[in-house]
């Protein structure tokens, strides 16, 4: 009977000393889940936030700015997608001032750039037709003279919406205050609060006046062109 009393203690002793050595020793790290390679594609959820400071400027019909003149906000809806890139990396580094876009860009990541480009470079083309090289209104002589020497069709291609890189735009049927503005911005040096600096861009402007600018804005904005503006009700219709 002790006999029995003494090997029932042992293997409880040796149960508890077992037990507590397993409590005490920490569980071994589970191995991360592997990801796939690069970056996906943002979802619904994390692209709506993404483009949710754009919508209240950018997808509203005739929305107009205040800074540095009152214009209507450009259209991007159909912009090329590098050139939406090129533009917002241009804010967020200073290349173009313009404290509301600094503001923006500087909150958002390469990637938040890349989806919100892509976007709307989609946005608003679904059955949309193909425009033709040449614009349906000739500009007058004069203005023919201008856009000649400002060769815009050399960079910005025929009809003005076909651009030679993807990272120039689309200026046909662009707001023409708001080309106004674009282009005199160009022609801005040492402030610190408005200009935009670009060294091909900034030598043609600078050729021109600004009644020179403004006809050949008014020109553009007048012709048929890819970029529009998708106001919110239908923009909710894609979600």
């Amino acid at each position: 009977m002790n006999k029995l009393l003494s090997t029932l203690l042992a293997l409880f002793v040796a149960s508890a000393t077992n037990f507590a050595h397993a409590q005490a020793t920490p569980a071994a790290p589970q191995a991360p889940q592997s990801q796939a390679p690069g970056n996906a594609p943002a979802g619904p959820a994390s692209l709506q936030a993404k483009i949710a400071m754009c919508l209240g400027c950018h997808n509203i019909i005739g929305y107009q700015a205040s800074f540095p003149e009152v214009h209507k906000v450009p259209m991007i809806a159909g912009q090329n997608a590098g050139y939406i890139e090129a533009a917002l990396h241009a804010y967020k580094g200073g290349e173009r001032k313009h404290p509301t876009m600094r503001g923006i860009a500087d909150a958002l990541s390469d990637q938040d750039i890349k989806d919100i480009a892509a976007y709307y470079s989609k946005l608003g083309l679904e059955g949309g037709t193909k425009l033709a090289d040449k614009p349906g209104d000739e500009p007058s002589p004069q203005v023919a003279a201008l856009l000649q020497k400002a060769n815009c069709v050399s960079c910005h291609g025929a009809n003005f919406s076909k651009p030679i890189a993807p990272n120039y735009p689309k200026i046909g049927g662009q707001h023409a205050d708001y080309l106004f503005v674009a282009l005199k911005q160009y022609k801005t040096d040492n402030n610190a609060a408005v200009g935009r600096n670009n060294a091909i861009m900034g030598a043609i402007a600078k050729q021109f006046s600004n009644a020179e600018l403004k006809s050949i804005a008014q020109y553009l904005g007048s012709i048929q062109g890819d970029v529009k503006t998708v106001p919110e009700s239908r923009f909710h219709k894609h979600e």
